[in-house]
């Protein structure tokens, strides 16, 4: 099943693709998409639901985050191979783990908002994994069990705020807008090998990004069970997996997002977003200026840092 929510934002209604790419209502059917929708006893409750039998939904809606009841957005960096060569960083021999606050959830199609004091803004196409069953100390052979489904995810990243402010990642991933999902949540069972799907991002039009999640280095059972070793994993907790070669900052020279560029990005089976940069009507406050601009001198952000 491809399971959305569509609507003005805060004002979402559930829904779901039918087999001819069409959005029809589950309003009558569920309150929104939930733990207990997407979930293994909630899925099979849909599967039982002739699509057919739904109403349409006219037009062409805003799509929200495709599914609620996210209590936590992890980020897994430096998971491809190469896009650690492309940045001139070892391999981990440990998933890198960091968090992208759940404030920062946006819709596939709604605007990537570059903060006041970002000079570095980046685009990271990458493959979300969505917790269905609660996961604590499970075997990398059993993980895939507690998986609900998979969705596409922009990682958004400010590498200034990332990696020129001290060592911790979680202030350059987690500002408002940087967290594009959707626009389905795609149920497990239409992919069933999460190791081999295409991924690829376009800016303006132009290639950026093109890989495959077997290259990645740590597989979706490898992540979901590592993590599961440091934290309970519990249903709707979303997991972005890394991304292939092909940032900003991995060019020479470096190329950032500016105000009035277009990111398209897809992972395939798993639907494509489309965003525009647009800048921040919101300003630094003039006595938090010392805090948290960047010095005018800073040589490039890069993860040799």
């Amino acid at each position: 099943m491809k399971l959305v929510r569509y609507g003005s934002k805060g004002r979402e209604r559930p829904g779901l693709i039918d087999g001819e790419g069409r959005l029809r209502s589950l309003h009558e059917v569920v309150a929104d998409i939930g733990p207990e929708v997407y979930g293994t006893r909630g899925q099979r409750a849909l599967a039982r639901i002739d699509p057919q039998s739904l109403p349409l939904v006219r037009g062409r809606p805003r799509l929200g985050v495709p599914f609620v009841g996210i209590g936590k957005f992890i980020g897994i960096g430096l998971n491809y191979r190469d896009h650690a060569r492309e940045t001139g960083a070892r391999p981990p021999r440990e998933p890198i783990v960091f968090n992208k606050w759940t404030t920062c959830l946006s819709g596939p199609f709604d605007a990537i908002e570059q903060p006041a004091h970002s000079t570095r803004l980046d685009w990271e196409v990458e493959l979300g994994v969505v917790i269905g069953r609660a996961a604590r100390c499970v075997g990398v052979a059993q993980a895939l069990r507690h998986v609900a489904g998979y969705c596409t995810v922009n990682d958004v990243s400010e590498r200034q705020f990332q990696l020129g402010r001290g060592s911790q990642w979680d202030k350059g991933k987690g500002c408002d807008s940087f967290g594009p999902v959707g626009p389905w949540l795609v149920t497990a069972d239409e992919i069933p090998d999460p190791q081999n799907l295409d991924l690829s991002l376009d800016l303006n039009g132009q290639r950026m990004q093109q890989g495959n999640t077997s290259d990645m280095i740590f597989g979706v059972a490898q992540i979901l069970s590592y993590l599961s070793h440091f934290m309970t994993l519990l249903p709707g907790d979303l997991i972005a997996t890394g991304t292939p070669a092909g940032v900003g900052m991995g060019m020479q020279p470096p190329r950032f997002l500016r105000a009035g560029d277009v990111v398209e990005l897809q992972v395939q089976g798993l639907g494509a977003q489309r965003q525009q940069v647009v800048a921040s009507r919101l300003r630094v406050a003039e006595d938090a200026r010392a805090l948290v601009e960047p010095a005018p001198d800073e040589g490039p952000a890069t993860l040799r840092a």
